[in-house]
């Protein structure tokens, strides 16, 4: 716990005062579990480097944790200011302390809790949020579910958050990453051969991961030694998105990429595609035409813009049924199997990469329910099709029937934009030439979400206005030995 409090009180320093804390008024919301006791530590440490804290210890301090009391103690044995708030009592005096303070140090509750926040409790999250003053969330903002990031009842909304150790799977999700603001990891000084002896959740990525798959080409590699990609993909008035898959593809390392689509949106490709090349698909011949099309290629990707009719369900489950090797299955793809994941089962190599409205057709779930444990519905859908499963989003989720986790670090708005998905889609296929279906699910994903920041912070912090194609542009330099 002292380790913890001296810890996060660095990283609260560091980030919300530039260093200096002296005469800050700093109000420090406590309650008696041990994120209190964090919160009393946090408390005496920024007393000794000349801030002004006042401690409001919520709940009855005779039911405190033993280390809890103890730094409860130590905080008054340096005259530490504490007011008690028992449960129902009035919070005239907070909302008066926090109308002044310079930070207000969120340490009511931590991992522990399990129920929702209701009542009097929910008050004193409200008067916390209601507050201009930035808060600091002690592990975790106070009401957020550790695991699945979902706000029980009421939840403490923080500019930034000191976790322990670890993050936790709840900071890496949209809800739980919005709640928390910027996050930080404070080492609790245990010896990393002792915290690997603990069962870990999740991978969280990071860009030596990239380092570590993507090798460097020798000088005499060839197109058709890079990988080929065949893309099955497009309709009648609806050609970006084959394209954009292409791109992606290309981008990310692929020698050659082919776009198979019907001979309508086949023709309008053509005018407008440079390097990738095209195959029409035939009607009459919907399986021979499949074959060939298939000959020579490393991966396939398919089902953006494809339909949902029966000519597109024929081609769909023919690709499923008879193509052995890896094939990234989206969008109309997906959907056509609503209600049926299971169907995806007898499919030797599929990398699926829905979003939440996606997913939740597959599993009969809403969009909602979906967001409201994104871990969970992940792994369901990887039980029920045995594929590795690519959940898009901010921190998007990557899992496997192996039982390997990894998500995204990254959660960047400028990436909500009309065909990144379709680029994503590529990218993987390219990564897929060469590496196995997590790892370049992995190396896709953290590639699209690289490259969405670096353009992000290329144009004065944008949160949007990113094309798909300026995502794809991106990847050379993300893909660079020093990128």
């Amino acid at each position: 716990m002292e380790n913890a409090g001296r810890g996060a009180t660095d990283i609260l320093v560091r980030e919300l005062f530039d260093g200096d804390v002296q005469r800050a008024r700093v109000v420090v919301v406590a309650g008696t579990g041990n994120n209190g006791g964090d919160g009393l530590v946090v408390a005496r440490h920024l007393a000794v480097r000349g801030a002004s804290p006042t401690v409001f210890l919520v709940g009855d301090a005779a039911a405190a944790t033993p280390d809890t009391r103890a730094n409860l103690a130590a905080w008054r044995g340096i005259g530490g200011k504490t007011v008690e708030l028992s449960s129902g009592a009035s919070l005239a005096d907070l909302r008066g302390e926090l109308s002044g303070a310079d930070v207000v140090v969120d340490a009511l509750f931590g991992t522990g809790l399990s129920r929702a926040i209701e009542g009097w409790l929910a008050e004193v999250i409200d008067a916390m949020n209601a507050t201009e003053s930035p808060r600091f969330a002690i592990d975790l903002p106070s009401g957020l579910d550790a695991d699945t990031g979902a706000a029980l009842g009421k939840a403490v909304r923080a500019r930034a958050t000191a976790t322990f150790a670890h993050q936790k799977l709840g900071l890496v999700t949209p809800s739980g990453s919005q709640l928390a603001g910027r996050v930080y990891v404070a080492d609790l000084g245990v010896p990393e051969s002792i915290v690997g002896l603990a069962a870990s959740s999740a991978q969280l990525l990071e860009t030596a991961d990239l380092r570590r798959s993507i090798r460097d080409r020798s000088p005499a590699t060839y197109k058709n030694a890079s990988g080929h990609v065949l893309i099955v993909a497009g309709s009648r008035g609806k050609v970006g998105a084959p394209q954009l898959v292409a791109r992606g593809a290309m981008r990310a390392g692929a020698g050659l990429a082919t776009i198979a689509t019907w001979s309508e949106a086949a023709q309008a490709i053509d005018s407008h595609t440079l390097e990738a090349m095209t195959l029409r698909l035939d009607r009459d011949d919907v399986a021979g035409s499949l074959d060939r099309a298939l000959e020579g290629k490393q991966v396939v990707g398919g089902g953006p813009v494809w339909g949902l009719g029966d000519e597109a369900r024929t081609v769909v489950e023919y690709l499923l049924a008879t193509w052995r090797g890896p094939i990234v299955v989206d969008a109309d793809a997906l959907t056509m199997f609503a209600g049926r994941p299971s169907v995806l089962m007898a499919t030797k190599s599929p990398i699926l990469t829905p979003h939440s409205g996606e997913m939740g057709k597959l599993l009969g779930r809403t969009p909602r329910e979906i967001e409201g444990d994104r871990f969970r519905a992940a792994r369901e859908l990887v039980a029920v099709t045995g594929a590795v499963v690519v959940l898009k989003g901010a921190h998007t989720i990557v899992a496997a029937p192996d039982s390997r986790l990894a998500v995204s670090p990254v959660a960047c708005s400028a990436l909500a934009t009309a065909g990144s998905g379709d680029t994503l889609g590529g990218i993987i296929a390219a990564m897929a030439c060469s590496l196995d279906g997590f790892e370049a699910a992995c190396a896709g994903v953290l590639l699209h979400a690289l490259s969405g920041e670096a353009w992000s912070r290329a144009h004065a912090g944008a949160d949007r206005g990113l094309l798909a194609s300026e995502i794809a542009d991106g990847l050379p330099g993300m893909l660079a030995p020093e990128g």
